[in-house]
Formats: C-alpha cells, structure tokens, sequence
C-alpha cells in the first residue's frame, strides 16, 4: 500500500518559492503569477500505517515550520503540476527519508518517491504556464509526474 503526504513551508518559512516566484516574474516575464506555492510531495511503500505517522512530524516534516496534509492543499482556479525525478536518476530527498526511517524501524529500507508540486494561482496564459514549465522541469534529470496515488511505487519494465 502506497501512503501519501504533502508537506509545504509555513508563510515566512517558504523562501525558495518566494525567490521562484521572484524569479518567473522577473527573468520569464511571467507579470500574471499572482502567488507560487511549492509543496514536496512523498509517496511511501512498505512501511505501516503506525510507522508512517510516527515519521510524518519527524522524517518528512519540521512541525515548527511546515504544514502537512494527506490530500492535496489546491485553491479553485490555480494551475498544478509536479515535478519528480526520472527513473534512474537520484533522489536526495528520497534517499535520505527512507535512510531516517529505516533508522527509526531497525527494519528494511521502504521505497519512497519525492516530487515537487507547484501550484500556480493568477491569468497565466498557456504559453505563461509552458515557459514555466520548461523553466522548472530539467529534461535531463526530471519529468513532470502524474497528480494520482499509484498502486504502487515498484518499477515495472517491459521485458526484452
């Protein structure tokens, strides 16, 4: 079973979506984005309801600084979109919460998948909301991610 949590910085907390959103106005040109709001998104499997509640106010959030929600926090009218990491490629984020959690359980590591949700409120235009995603997605390292609960976070393959 695949547990999901949305974890986003407290107003004040939240400088690296202040700076982007600085930043697509400024550099992109991007006048209509009224507000940006950055949420990190993880997806667990292979650890149990109890243990992942325990690690929700430890592992993947700072209570101090941070708000957490299971369902996704979207205001009516916004534009949302996430980023993940393409197969293969690494993931600090994910590596480090699943390196805290097998700590916590003495236990096997659980996969874990991060990704970045943007959420993008103001009259943005689809050429606005193409140049930002170009903007943020690196085609190289990442991809944008489908907003749905997988049933589960193992890779499948075709075989050759």
């Amino acid at each position: 079973m695949v547990s999901r949590v949305y974890v986003e910085k407290k107003p004040g907390f939240d400088v690296e979506a202040q700076q982007l959103a600085h930043e697509l106005r400024d550099i992109l040109g991007v006048a209509n984005l009224k507000t940006l709001r950055l949420i990190n998104r993880y997806d667990v499997e292979g650890i149990s309801d109890e243990l992942f509640e325990q690690c929700v106010p430890t592992v993947f959030s700072e209570p101090q600084s941070d708000d957490v929600s299971f369902e996704l926090p979207v205001v009516d009218g916004a534009v949302v979109f996430a980023v993940e990491a393409l197969p293969g490629q690494f993931d600090q984020r994910a590596d480090s919460a699943a390196q805290c959690i097998q700590i916590i359980s003495q236990g096997d590591r659980p996969t874990i998948r991060t990704a970045k949700v943007y959420v993008l409120s103001g009259a943005l235009t689809e050429a606005e909301i193409a140049a930002i995603k170009k903007h943020v997605i690196n085609a190289v390292e990442s991809r944008e991610a489908s907003l749905d609960l997988p049933e589960t976070l193992a890779a499948q393959y075709a075989v050759p």
